[in-house]
Parts: C-alpha cells; sequence; structure tokens
C-alpha cells in the first residue's frame, strides 16, 4: 500500500484503469496538459477530503481519471462517406451526419457507421463472375428471373442491373431485415410490371430508355413505401433478346423489317427528288401560259383600240381618212418591191435607158 502511495500520478492505478484510460483517450482528442487537470483535480480532492485517511485519496483520484475517460470515450468521428446510427441499449435513436458527434459512453449508447455513398449492384436474370465466381470469366443465365410476358403475348429475355446507395442508414438498418434481397425483390417486380405493358417491338429496339426510367421509378416507389432507406440511381438494361428457341425466327423478322425501312427512305427519296422537279416544271408551264395570254390579250386590246382610233377619225373625215388609209396600204405592199414608178406627166425628158435601179441602189 505505500508503494501505491509512492508512485507519482502517471502510475497504473491497481486493474489495469491506467490502461483502459489510455484506451479511452484514444478514442477522442486529447486534452491539451493532462497534469495540470490532475493536479486541480487532486488539490480540490484534497480540500473536500482534508480529514480523511491519506490511503482513499489515490483511489478516489483514480475513479474520477476513469470517470473523466469513460465520459470522453462518447466521443466520435464519421467519415464523409458514412453516417452515424446512433443506439441506446441496442435501440436506434438517430443518425449523424460526417464529423466529430458524441454519444452517451458505451454500455448506455453505441454508433454504427455504414459507407452511404458506396454505389451497390443488383443484377437480375443472369450471375457474371463477381456473384457467381467463374473463373473464365463467364455470365450464366437465370431463366425464372429474366423471363417475362409482354403486352402484346410475346415473352422476352430481359437482363438488367439495378444500382443503389444508402439514402438513410437508421432505416436501412434497422426497417428491412434483408435490403439486398429487398432490391431484387422489389426491381424484379416492376420490371415485370413495365415489361407486361409494353409491346415486344419497343422493347427490343428504341424503347429500351423508357422501360428503364419507368422501371427505376417504380422500384422506388416500392422501397420508399418500406421505409427502406435506399435510393435507386440507375436501371440499365444489359440485354432484351427473344427465347433462345425462337431467337433466329425473330432475328429474320427484324432483317426483313430493316429491308423494308430501308426501300421506304429510298422510295421517300426518289419522290423527294422527283415531285419538286415535276411542280417545278409545272410552275414553268403556267407562268409560260400566263404571259402568252397576257401578250395575246395586250396585242388584242392594242389592235381594237387602233381600230377604234381609225374608225372615229374615218368618221369625221371620210375621204381623207381613205386615201390615208390607202396610201399607208401601199406604201406597206410597195415597200420591198424594187421598181420605179415614174408619173407619165412628169417622166418628159427623162431617158429610158438612165440607171435608175443602180443609181438607187448606190444611193443606199
Amino acid at each position: 500500500m505505500s508503494d501505491f502511495r509512492n508512485q507519482s500520478p502517471w502510475g497504473t492505478p491497481p486493474g489495469g484503469g491506467g490502461g483502459g484510460g489510455n484506451g479511452g483517450f484514444r478514442k477522442g482528442p486529447t486534452p491539451p496538459n493532462i497534469d495540470e487537470v490532475i493536479s486541480k483535480l487532486q488539490s480540490i480532492i484534497n480540500r473536500f477530503l482534508g480529514g480523511g485517511k491519506g490511503g482513499a485519496k489515490p483511489i478516489i483520484i483514480g475513479l474520477i481519471i476513469l470517470l473523466i475517460v469513460w465520459t470522453l470515450s462518447g466521443l466520435y468521428r464519421v467519415l464523409p462517406d458514412e453516417q452515424g446510427v446512433v443506439l441506446r441499449f441496442g435501440k436506434f435513436v438517430k443518425t449523424t451526419q460526417p464529423g466529430l458527434n458524441y454519444h452517451l459512453p458505451f454500455p448506455i449508447e453505441n454508433v454504427l457507421t455504414p459507407k452511404v455513398t458506396k454505389v451497390n449492384r443488383m443484377d437480375i436474370g443472369f450471375r457474371s463472375e463477381r456473384d457467381s465466381g467463374f473463373s473464365s470469366g463467364g455470365v450464366a443465365d437465370v431463366p425464372e428471373e429474366s423471363l417475362m410476358l409482354t403486352g402484346d403475348e410475346n415473352i422476352v429475355n430481359i437482363d438488367f442491373s439495378v444500382f443503389w446507395v444508402i439514402k438513410d442508414a437508421g432505416n436501412f438498418l434497422f426497417k428491412i431485415q434483408d435490403p439486398e434481397g429487398t432490391v431484387k425483390a422489389a426491381a424484379e417486380t416492376a420490371m415485370r410490371e413495365v415489361i407486361a405493358r409494353s409491346d415486344i417491338q419497343p422493347i427490343l429496339t428504341e424503347g429500351r430508355s423508357l422501360i428503364e426510367a419507368d422501371t427505376q421509378e417504380i422500384i422506388q416507389e416500392i422501397l420508399d413505401e418500406y421505409t427502406s432507406g435506399i435510393q435507386i440511381t440507375q436501371v440499365q438494361t444489359q440485354k432484351a433478346d427473344p427465347p433462345d428457341q425462337v431467337i433466329d425466327a425473330f432475328r429474320d423478322v427484324q432483317a426483313a423489317r430493316a429491308d423494308m425501312e430501308r426501300s421506304k427512305n429510298e422510295a421517300e427519296a426518289y419522290a423527294n427528288d422527283v415531285i419538286p422537279r415535276a411542280r417545278g416544271e409545272a410552275a414553268k408551264i403556267l407562268q409560260a401560259a400566263e404571259a402568252y395570254k397576257k401578250e395575246v390579250v395586250a396585242k388584242a386590246e392594242g389592235e381594237a383600240s387602233r381600230f377604234l382610233s381609225i374608225y372615229n377619225e374615218y368618221a369625221k373625215a371620210k375621204k381623207v381618212t381613205q386615201e390615208r388609209m390607202y396610201l399607208e396600204t401601199m406604201e406597206e405592199v410597195l415597200a420591198d418591191i424594187n421598181k420605179i414608178i415614174i408619173d407619165k406627166n412628169s417622166g418628159e425628158g427623162v431617158v429610158p435607158y438612165l440607171p435608175l435601179q443602180e443609181l438607187k441602189t448606190g444611193s443606199n
């Protein structure tokens, strides 16, 4: 007993209390100056226990230190990719966010810190090497999961994967017993519902993205009803084919449809080339006919207007108009005739053999 009294405050108390104290401090931040804290505690205890026996003081000091260490053992840290789940006597109490937090020391409360940012994957309709342990990297089909009935009474063999993360760690740990089994059952149910209201052709071709989105929405609704604390991040279709027994016939149908689409596109291209040219030619003919019509009408109107103007002049002075019309008509008739007409009254003295024709040509 005297030896224990003579030990320094850093000595190990009986029963390994010092070891437990060190282990407790490792769980939380180290006090800045432990010897000062202990000295102050000793002085306070000495004031209250000044008349007591000297042998009881170290025991009380050790108990106080253990109490402090036990209290500080409630400090804990939650990493950025975790959530803290606080249990009080084994019952879920609350969740805590990343950072430094505190809970009542053990055995009153303890903490679980599951990873909430890890993306988990669930394969449905097939098992890969990751799930089944194949050494050759193969994939095994699971027909009881992959074969589904479509809305037009066909059968499709569809494999897909569901990716999910933990949204609420408390609900994830305590509201559902088998998280992976729950996700698998909800995903298979949702996919069968979506396939049952879809035709096989969109499933095999361009409708996969819509099927994936609808399936993800239904899975999330089911899991939210269970308060599972799970968030579905993606549904990815790996394969969508007819059953193996009829896949060759379906491929022939697909090839025929592709040929039909190609022929249809070629016909539309030919029509798009011929029809505009025909319309252009028709428009050209219509424009030419319209121009000819306007030309003929304008010419006829001009002739009629000229006739009316001549008639009006004729009505005013018939003799003069008749003479003018006669002269104009003879001028038009004789314009291209190479003859020289000499009035007999004014032709006296004209030499009959005078080369008037040559003179006329030369003067031109």
